[in-house]
């Protein structure tokens, strides 16, 4: 049993033998650029983005194929060497063996150690890997100490090998591209420049610098340097077992230059004599610039053990202070791993969705799902400037409701598709609205909804269906009118532009076309006659939240009416006969987006903000009553779900085929979220559930039941194996919206389940095989896959929140109502969340001394900083904005007794 183990509070952990277990590695990451990986053995790959990697881009199988990973080594006395990452032939050979290494990994936020010690070299060394959030450096600190009781004499070797070019030249003219490299040694260590880069872009003068240099720990230079592959390696080496280190052949000097081939940021140091428990200290530094000036300073800032120990404790208190939400609960490991939980929306930030083994797709950056669920995370820690970022992602939205796809480096950076391929997500309008709701809750800044913004405008037309062939790109990318003005519109028209659009387009069956696919990518077979179901729930739901949120705006309105392009009351059409009729409703999302394909009118009208809410509440009931009525599938008493998806020739994905239970999550969690689902429902739905779609070894519920079937009518997904990504894994996102649609309606129990499987699976080391924090999914044998770059962790972080512990806003007043179980208060009854909220930061205690459950205790009392508050009758608590913002700026205390 290899069990993790958790070694203080702020999820810090350690694990014995880490290179005893496959595929593991760990993001290390600066805040200006610079992203790695790193594995027990210190493979992986450092890069800033696409076309600048340091190392060699690795996806998962290279972890451990490849043999040219960083490495540190020493010989001894002359005779033998040891790695003090355990990349050796000699190391790798006596693995699983009573001669391997004792080796133990420690890890943090942005920080990993490996320490190792070796019985037949009598040497023990750490190696710390760590980059400041501030600079563009990947640090090795290196330490080794004589465990003999004799002196010994080693000599220390680096050994970094630079790859220093595009990802895109591991396929394309990786050989060529080499013989681009100029590299010259400087004092302390390697320098590779790259004359160029050419690819299908062009050929382009190339000034970015990759480095690695190294000193000991009191600033001693290197003595020889090996400065490409092969004067390291020597002739037949290899970089296990390399000629340098074994052979101890000498290295060119300082200031020398080559060029035209694979480069190596290798050195030897002075050989040292360590007594009996003394050890002495390396330092390596490994990045990329476009000036050497640049990386001089970066030395001189770390070139001595005393300055890198400092940046490695300014990084970790650094990190450990962006967490700023805590929860204690009856279970400590449970409480530490949720530290890397609310951890992983910075990696999200940092990463995006490429860049760590298992993601080796994409060029870097997000998606436009990705902008607006990563900002859930950062209105409940951060929220002070989400009300920009949000702003600016609603200049991704067209004037036809559908959205930009292509995301720049910065807020409302959005590019046109120069490429022509489009594509239409049917669930694009779905977050904007949710993380909208979320923004005005927690800050009560209902205001946002008037702030105008721009709309996106490019090629793109009639919602992906034709090609504007007016607008050329030098025009830019806003939505112009006819008098070739740049047009705004307020982020309540961006909404309703999005939900209103959404709800005339269609399928045969009156159900909102899938068109390339859903929050599901891989159901992209079904672009003519798919229909989800599933987002037809929650598009239903999102209309009843965009009708309070015009409520509430017309409840602090003066004028009690917004001013909105003209062309949107082609949309607003509140005869039910229409609703019902499928060829009316696309003749209306014809006629608004033609009127729509180049510029628009720029004329304003004047629209009831009442009578905006009772309009889309009228589609919403519509709606929900259509759902239940056609996409309801009864079993028996005590079974039954609504189906997700029609397939590309029509028919429903869901049900009993051919004595075989065809059943997907999806269009459950919708259908509870958004209210489709009545209690009724929901009661037959997680019986269902638990019955086809659980599996408590290996996470909890699939996405899916095992269709038999290579579905090319939906897609891609069913030519996965079964258990595999989205084709019946436990998807963890899809999960943990299920966990959070099932406090909402009130099934606390069974939310509980869903978000307990999950983190019981993850925490179990020998089940997950992966370090703290939620997968994208489990595979069916129980591997967490494709680690830290996840949805989920927001989702996880907001069902924690702000339904097990109900502290949540409520149009900017804190709202607490809690839904937690018995078990998940510690030995004295108590649990209790510290989190920021309007500026102040408030822990609230809960305590349950009589042990009762949701449901059986109602909250007695509740007091702020001693202060006693008014409780509701029907129990729960409301602390008002006014009443937060006169709270002095120092930590506050809120207690809430359960009876």
């Amino acid at each position: 049993m290899n069990h993790l183990k958790f070694i203080d509070g702020h999820g810090s952990f350690l694990l014995k033998q880490p290179e005893n277990t496959s595929y593991l590695y760990f993001p290390l990451a600066s805040e200006t650029g610079l992203k790695s990986a790193v594995t027990p053995n210190l493979g992986g790959d450092a890069k800033i983005n696409q076309e600048i990697f340091l190392l060699e881009p690795v996806s998962s199988e290279n972890l451990h194929n490849n043999r040219s990973t960083r490495n540190f080594w020493f010989t001894k006395d002359g005779i033998g060497a040891y790695s003090a990452v355990g990349a050796s032939a000699e190391q790798e050979s006596v693995k699983f063996t009573s001669m391997q290494d004792e080796h133990e990994l420690t890890a943090g936020f942005m920080w990993q150690t490996l320490k190792r010690t070796s019985v037949a070299y009598q040497l023990s060394s750490t190696v710390t890997s760590f980059i400041p959030r501030d600079d563009n450096v990947e640090i090795m600190h290196i330490t080794v100490q004589n465990l003999s009781e004799t002196p010994q004499e080693i000599t220390a070797y680096a050994a970094v090998p630079i790859y220093g070019r595009s990802a895109d030249n591991i396929r394309d003219h990786r050989s060529v591209t080499s013989m681009l490299h100029c590299i010259d040694t400087t004092e302390n260590g390697v320098f590779v420049c790259p004359t160029m880069s050419f690819d299908e872009k062009g050929h382009r003068p190339n000034k970015q610098i990759y480095y690695v240099m190294g000193c000991t720990g009191k600033g001693s230079k290197p003595t020889d340097f090996y400065p490409t592959v092969e004067s390291f390696l020597g002739e037949g080496g290899t970089f296990t077992h390399p000629g340098a280190v074994y052979k101890q052949y000498a290295g060119t000097s300082a200031f020398s230059h080559t060029a035209g081939k694979e480069a190596m940021g290798a050195f030897r140091f002075e050989p040292v004599l360590l007594a009996r428990g003394e050890s002495a200290d390396y330092i390596v530094l490994l990045g990329t610039e476009d000036n050497k000036e640049a990386i001089f300073k970066l030395f001189e800032k770390y070139n001595s053990a005393e300055k890198v120990r400092q940046a490695l404790q300014d990084t970790k208190t650094y990190w450990q202070n962006q967490i700023a939400v805590h929860f204690h609960t009856g279970e400590h490991k449970f409480d530490c791993w949720m530290k890397w939980v609310c951890f992983q929306p910075f990696l999200r930030r940092l990463f995006g969705c490429s860049f760590l083994p298992h993601h080796d797709y994409g060029r870097g950056g997000r998606g436009w799902r990705d902008l607006w669920q990563d900002c859930l995370s950062l209105l409940l820690m951060e929220p002070e400037n989400v009300g920009h970022m949000i702003a600016m992602n609603f200049g991704g939205v067209r004037i036809d409701g559908t959205n930009a796809t292509i995301i720049g480096d910065g807020n409302g950076d959005f590019l046109a598709d120069r490429n022509g391929i489009t594509r239409v997500w049917m669930d694009h309008a779905l977050w904007p609205l949710m993380t909208t709701k979320l923004y005005i809750d927690q800050t009560g800044d209902f205001e946002i909804l008037n702030r105008q913004i721009p709309y996106f405008k490019d090629s793109q037309i009639m919602r992906g269906t034709e090609a504007d062939h007016l607008w050329k790109p030098e025009q830019g990318n806003r939505q112009r009118t006819v008098e070739d003005t740049v047009y705004t519109g307020s982020i309540l028209e961006h909404l309703l532009i999005q939900q209103l659009t959404a709800f005339y387009e269609v399928g045969n069956h009156n159900i909102y076309r899938l068109r390339d696919a859903d929050w599901n990518d891989a159901l992209d077979m079904a672009s003519e006659h798919g229909e989800s179901v599933a987002f037809t729930c929650a598009y239903a739901g999102n209309l009843l939240e965009l009708a309070s949120l015009i409520r509430l705006l017309d409840g602090h309105s003066t004028t009690h009416t917004a001013d909105l392009l003209e062309e949107i009351t082609l949309l607003l059409q509140n005869n039910t006969e229409i609703f019902d009729n499928i060829n009316q409703k696309h003749k209306i999302l014809s006629d608004y987006s033609a009127r729509c394909r180049h510029n628009i009118s720029g004329r304003r009208i004047s629209l009831s903000l009442s009578v905006l809410a009772v309009d889309l509440i009228q589609k919403a009931n519509w709606l929900m009553e259509h759902l239940r009525a056609q996409e309801w599938i009864d079993i028996d008493s005590e079974r039954g779900w609504f189906n997700s998806y029609y397939d590309n020739h029509g028919n429903a994905v869901e049900g009993l085929y051919k004595d075989q239970i065809r059943m997907m999550l999806t269009g459950q969690v919708f259908a509870v979220m958004s209210g489709v689902a009545e209690e009724e429902h929901i009661r037959k739905i997680t019986l269902s559930a638990d019955r086809y779609l659980y599996r408590k070894e290996i996470g909890g519920y699939r996405l899916n039941t095992d269709f038999h079937e290579l579905k090319f009518d939906m897609g891609r997904m069913f030519g996965f194996a079964y258990g595999e990504k989205e084709n019946g894994a436990v998807f963890s996102h899809m999960t943990v919206m299920y966990a959070n649609a099932l406090y909402r309606r009130g099934f606390v129990h069974e939310g509980w389940k869903a978000l307990k499987t999950l983190a019981d699976t993850a925490l179990d080391f020998d089940t997950s095989h992966i370090y703290p924090g939620i997968p994208e999914y489990f595979r069916s044998d129980g591997r967490g896959m494709y680690q830290y770059l996840t949805g989920a962790a927001s989702w996880y972080m907001l069902t924690m929140i702000t339904e097990v512990f109900g502290v949540r806003g409520e149009a900017g007043d804190l709202l607490l109502y809690p839904k937690l179980l018995s078990c998940q208060f510690d030995a004295d009854g108590a649990a209790s969340i510290t989190i920021p909220f309007a500026g102040k930061n408030l822990t609230v205690l809960y305590q349950n001394s009589n042990n009762k459950d949701f449901g059986d205790y109602i909250i007695d009392s509740a007091s702020c900083d001693g202060t006693e508050l008014e409780v509701n009758e029907d129990s729960f608590v409301i602390l008002p904005r006014n009443m937060l913002t006169a709270l002095s700026d120092t930590a506050h205390r809120i207690i809430i007794n359960l009876l």
